[in-house]
């Protein structure tokens, strides 16, 4: 049986203080999928959520050592989410507990979008824009 998923070619990455309670939120409010998480005990040294209508996200947990190649700080991320359902999606992520920092709007390029910040204070959009069509070559 072959996979339907789209193949993602971008892997937006992001680091977290508790990863694993992040993991648990990204998924009870936004509804990202739970592929798979590498770690021990508390700690996440790989995860990767998939997103129901295409491509996901990676994350792990932030490390205490100079040596990180990856030392992405906890909180800063931000990310824009193509959902063909916002509403639907903002009325569980409030219900889930959520910090709403804009709510469900129309805006001047046709998208209905909403924004929210996690647990760790990152922030994510999410709405209808699915980007402008590519250019012929």
């Amino acid at each position: 049986m072959a996979d339907l998923t789209p193949a993602p070619q971008v892997w937006p990455s992001l680091r977290a203080r508790d990863a694993r309670a992040l993991i648990r939120f990204l998924v009870d409010a936004f509804g990202f999928e739970e592929t798979v998480v590498y770690g021990e005990g508390e700690t996440v040294h790989h995860a990767q959520l998939s997103w129901p209508e295409g491509g996901g996200i990676m994350l792990g947990s932030a490390r205490e050592t100079t040596d990180d190649a990856w030392p992405l700080v906890p909180g800063s991320f931000g990310a824009y989410v193509v959902t063909d359902q916002p509403d639907a999606l903002y009325a569980r992520a409030k219900a889930a507990g959520a910090e709403i920092t804009s709510e469900p709007h129309d805006t001047d390029y046709g998208s209905r979008d909403f924004a929210a910040r996690d647990p760790e204070g990152n922030r994510w959009s999410f709405g209808t824009y699915r980007g402008e069509p590519r250019k012929a070559h």
